[in-house]
């Protein structure tokens, strides 16, 4: 396929934010502001090109492995997550290592331009070698440093206005650990590329749209194969949120790529499939917990919440450039052929068989797995609900006896 990689990359970094958010308490758009300090600094050194965007690649998903190490690392022992809480501050050196050496391992199939091998791994170094390492800043990359700079820098600011009178504090912040946490050269770095009018576009509602001003969209061909490792490691960082919502993701992917194939689509469609699969739940991570995991039927208000997730889904993946016909198929999953599915009532001739397939899948899944509230049901139950559901024209009827006459998906 040929997509832009970093808008992917993107779309995964508000994922973060949404997961890190309820679990730990990080501020929103922190991914992309730590992305936007980080190309503008780089600049001042000369990268450019390819450099330039593996750099945001890294920045954007420098924090990809933090929430499972917390999750394993806090909650592993918890029946319910909401009975504890983590701020950023009880995290150990040491788990920071930790969370570091599974970040670089997750990224390891990215497709990088340029080298950027230990970039993740030691991206919470501290200049004077007091980090998870020991490493002083003379060993450590110089992007781990950029990255290490501007992610310690808008922790400090915490989301604030970023207006003259936190730029005068976030400047003692940076003169107080020059040459403790920050080398000198990153520090210059900094002040070359902030003033307090550059620093004020960091708390700007605007901020995405700065960062691509840097790192203009650019589509490359893709693998399947390096698709699917993202969405995988995509499926990975939703699984600390919700583990239900990841195994069911995984699930419609094998079922919706599977139903493809019996109806005898080549191995391209059937790839597109199971990234639409994957994925077609992402907008999953803008509900909480307490609706997503919760063990007993919905109320109204909560289920009309639920329902925003579609909506969700469709405005996340329409962040990637090339990815449009993978966002409609993930997206109108909960669409029906009379008009009544959401989030946009479309109708039946509106929707292609593709989007009808994973309509189907969703629920096949849905139906036949294990929820916090129910058992799974076997094939033949489940196919009479899809059944009725297809004489109610919600769903198709041919894709419905494809399934229906199938025994394994």
């Amino acid at each position: 396929m040929e997509i832009d990689i970093i808008g992917l990359l993107s779309a995964f970094s508000f994922a973060l934010d949404c997961v890190e958010a309820e679990l730990i308490h990080v501020t929103s758009n922190h991914g992309k502001r730590v992305a936007y300090m980080s190309v503008c600094m780089a600049e001042k050194m000369g990268v450019s090109d390819d450099a330039l965007r593996d750099l945001a690649a890294c920045a954007l998903l420098h924090d990809n492995a933090l929430t499972q190490y917390i999750n394993e690392e806090f909650y592993s022992d918890i029946s319910n997550i909401d009975t504890l809480k983590v701020s950023s501050d009880d995290i150990t050196p040491r788990q920071l290592g930790m969370h570091c050496i599974y970040g670089e391992k997750n990224l390891e199939k990215y497709p990088f331009k340029t080298g950027v091998k230990d970039v993740i791994l030691y991206h919470h170094e501290e200049a004077d070698g007091s980090g998870p390492f020991e490493k002083k800043w003379t060993e450590v990359p110089l992007f781990a440093r950029i990255i290490h700079f501007s992610d310690m820098l808008d922790a400090f600011c915490k989301a604030q206005k970023f207006d003259e009178d936190v730029f005068n504090k976030a400047v003692h912040f940076i003169e107080k650990n020059k040459d403790k946490r920050f080398d000198s050269e990153v520090t210059k770095m900094f002040f070359d590329a902030f003033d307090k009018d550059e620093f004020s576009r960091l708390g700007d509602e605007h901020i995405e749209e700065y960062f691509w001003e840097k790192v203009p969209c650019e589509k490359s061909f893709y693998s399947f194969n390096v698709l699917k490792d993202l969405a995988d490691l995509f499926a990975k960082i939703i699984d600390y949120k919700s583990e239900f919502t990841s195994r069911h993701s995984l699930g419609v992917a094998r079922t919706a790529s599977k139903i493809s194939e019996i109806m005898g689509y080549d191995k391209v469609i059937c790839d597109k499939m199971y990234l639409a699969g994957t994925l077609h739940d992402v907008g999953k991570i803008a509900i909480g917990n307490e609706i997503l995991e919760k063990p007993a039927r919905l109320t109204d208000e909560e289920f009309a919440k639920m329902k925003n997730h579609a909506g969700y889904t469709y405005m996340i993946l329409s962040k990637v450039d090339g990815f449009e016909e993978i966002r409609d198929i993930a997206a109108f999953h909960h669409e029906r052929l009379d008009g009544s599915g959401y989030p946009f009532g479309k109708m039946a001739d509106e929707l292609t068989t593709l989007q009808r397939i994973m309509a189907c899948a969703d629920i096949y899944q849905a139906l036949t797995e294990k929820r916090p509230y129910k058992d799974g049901m076997n094939h033949d139950k489940a196919c009479e609900i899809l059944k009725d559901m297809a004489d109610k024209n919600w769903i198709d009827k041919n894709i419905t006896e494809v399934i229906c006459h199938t025994k394994e998906l």
